[in-house]
């Protein structure tokens, strides 16, 4: 066992199919070594069974919120404060966090009885966009006895670093992975990705003179070419960097 383990995390699998190929590029190509799943989305089936077929760990993204402007999903269940004018989920986690919480925690049951009616095994817990309604986080890490990713809800998973890949600068994303990975020490690290492949899908989920334009596409490609990048996995392999999930973490 290395004394430097690393986590690499992809979110939103089942968001769209361009997602689901991403994260599955990123794992069999790459160095991905987990994935969030979001039930309630459009592509949910699809990477579901796709992530049993490449034996992918996955944890429960729980989804309370949708930011796009075309690409909309809605609850599981009635969850009526859950719902925005339209009657699919509020765009913001701040609208979000006015939520009920019991019918908030009602929601996040209902997509975990998806995740596992699909096969799936769950082995954390952590938000979509961010914490809005504590007490649904903390009744699925009680359901599946597990850990939240971050902090801010118990019990969390506490990480020597966090790297937020989708956070790097757009030039060249690859070498900026790297130089973190090289300055590792001993631990267990974090790193939060987004990846998905190029595609007409991603550019047209919401307008482009939208802030989070930035989020449909042109973060998740550049995720993507960090993660298969070879520098990369030389950086990794020469250090003797352990690739884990989150289930491997005591």
């Amino acid at each position: 066992m290395s004394d430097i383990r690393l986590v690499v995390q992809g979110d939103d699998l089942g968001m769209c199919r361009a997602v689901n190929e991403g994260i599955a590029l990123a794992t069999t190509d790459g160095i991905l070594t987990q994935a969030s799943v979001m039930a309630p989305t459009p592509w949910f089936a699809e990477g579901a069974t796709m992530v049993r077929r490449i034996a992918l760990p996955v944890g429960l993204h729980v989804t309370l919120t949708c930011e796009w402007d075309y690409l909309r999903w809605s609850p599981l269940s009635p969850a009526a404060t859950l719902r925005g004018p339209d009657g699919t989920f509020h765009r913001t986690v701040e609208d979000a966090a006015t939520a009920d919480a019991t019918e908030a925690v009602v929601e996040a049951h209902a997509q975990a009885d998806r995740a596992e009616a699909l096969g799936l095994t769950i082995t954390y817990v952590d938000p979509h966009m961010g914490i809005s309604v504590p007490a649904a986080y903390e009744a699925m890490c009680e359901r599946f006895r597990a850990k939240f990713i971050y902090r801010g809800i118990e019990p969390h998973h506490e990480w020597t670093s966090l790297i937020v890949l989708s956070l790097a600068p757009d030039d060249d994303r690859p070498a900026w992975l790297a130089e973190r990975l090289e300055a590792l020490g001993p631990g267990a690290h974090f790193v939060l990705s987004h990846p998905a492949v190029e595609s007409d899908e991603l550019r047209a989920i919401t307008d482009q003179s939208n802030e989070n334009f930035v989020w449909a596409e042109p973060i998740r490609i550049r995720d993507l070419a960090a993660l298969c990048d070879s520098d990369v996995r030389h950086v990794i392999e020469r250090r003797g960097i352990e690739l884990i999930a989150a289930r491997d973490v005591a």
